[in-house]
């Protein structure tokens, strides 16, 4: 086995390239794993324009789909040649974190607190898989087997797009027969779309400006759509389809201010806003659209869950044809071409909504 590999390195502000790295060594509750299909995330578009801090020299991406390559010596229940993929959260499974139940917040506890978000190590705290290899760490805790007969295709968005876009759905607690409006149709938002019909929403708005990810909305179970540019005041379009009642749930997902409070403004008294967006800036919670607190709405935020057992539902999801998340696929490079992938994906050009990478 070669001792250097492929991989795309966070190099500085505006700039992730392609270049040799040495292929990490294994140890005992690791796992190599070979890439053979990963893909770009937003959040590493977050990391390129420097909005993310990560350290120089770091391998970016935490999506992959790949072959075992090498096991640990304490790793027992997997087998090298063995197609798996690894979720975006690579818990330890045995941190406070998880076993309060919040594996997505593992980390290590300091004397200031616990460190957020700390289940998110590819590509934020560890080398991530744009690459040839990554290692994969606490294999037992977070490699889930691909079923024959899936593609690398249908399973990856499972990692993370798929875990999270559901997420949304689940802390919102829908129920069937609710009401459910869903704010930005991006990948996460059009996964929670599709986590939505399946919770057994009756009725699902969709709100977006691109007409490919409005008409995609359609095809992920959205019952109504709007163009929130053609109708100036998506809150108003809302109130309106639901004749003044306002909807059981809404889901924010693309991290603004303004989508924030719009899905504040069209719950119905008692509703919860599920937030899956990344804010960059202080949430400001209006004192009408909260009821002055006295409303008894609910917030709830997510990060991605991640660890086997999520990855393993995910996947028995695709598997009983329950969702079909290919035609979120729109280009594909091989990972030669990474960078100009970076330069399409970061720009959204061509209507991309996500791109395969093959090694």
């Amino acid at each position: 086995m070669a001792s250097m590999m492929k991989a795309a390195i966070f190099v500085e502000k505006g700039r992730i390239v392609l270049d040799d790295k040495r292929i990490p060594d294994v140890g005992p509750n690791d796992a190599l794993m070979r890439v053979t299909t990963t893909t770009i995330c937003g959040t590493d578009v977050h990391i390129l324009k420097g909005e993310y801090p990560v350290e120089k020299g770091l391998v970016i991406g935490h999506e992959p789909v790949g072959v075992i390559e090498k096991l640990g010596s304490a790793v027992t229940g997997f087998y090298e040649g063995q197609r798996v993929i690894a979720g975006a959260i690579t818990p330890s499974g045995w941190s406070n974190a998880c076993l309060c139940g919040y594996c997505s917040q593992d980390g290590a506890g300091t004397k200031h607190g616990w460190k957020p978000i700390g289940g998110w190590k590819f590509g934020n705290t560890i080398d991530g898989c744009q690459a040839e290899y990554v290692l994969v760490p606490d294999a037992m805790a977070n490699l889930a087997p691909i079923a024959d007969g899936l593609t690398d295709e249908e399973v990856l968005m499972c990692p993370d797009i798929m875990s999270t876009g559901f997420a949304g759905a689940e802390n919102g607690g829908i129920k069937i027969g609710d009401t459910v409006a869903i704010f930005a149709q991006g990948p996460i938002g059009l996964c929670a779309t599709a986590g939505a019909r399946l919770m057994g929403a009756s009725r699902i708005i969709a709100v977006d400006t691109v007409p490919a990810r409005l008409a995609m909305a359609k095809r992920m179970g959205a019952d109504e759509v709007i163009d929130f540019k053609a109708s100036n005041n998506p809150v108003d379009a809302i109130m309106d389809l639901t004749d003044g009642r306002g909807v059981d749930v809404a889901i924010e997902a693309l991290g603004l201010q303004s989508t924030f409070e719009a899905a504040l403004r069209v719950l119905r008294p008692g509703g919860t806003l599920s937030s899956l967006g990344v804010y960059s800036t202080d949430l400001r919670i209006p004192l009408d659209a909260y009821a002055a607190g006295l409303g008894e709405k609910t917030i709830r935020s997510a990060l991605c869950p991640g660890g086997k057992e999520r990855m393993r539902r995910m996947m028995n999801i695709v598997r009983a044809g329950r969702v079909d998340l290919k035609g979120l696929v729109t280009h594909r490079f091989t990972l030669d071409q990474i960078e100009d992938a970076y330069d399409l994906f970061a720009n959204q050009r061509d209507g991309v909504l996500k791109v395969a990478i093959t090694t």
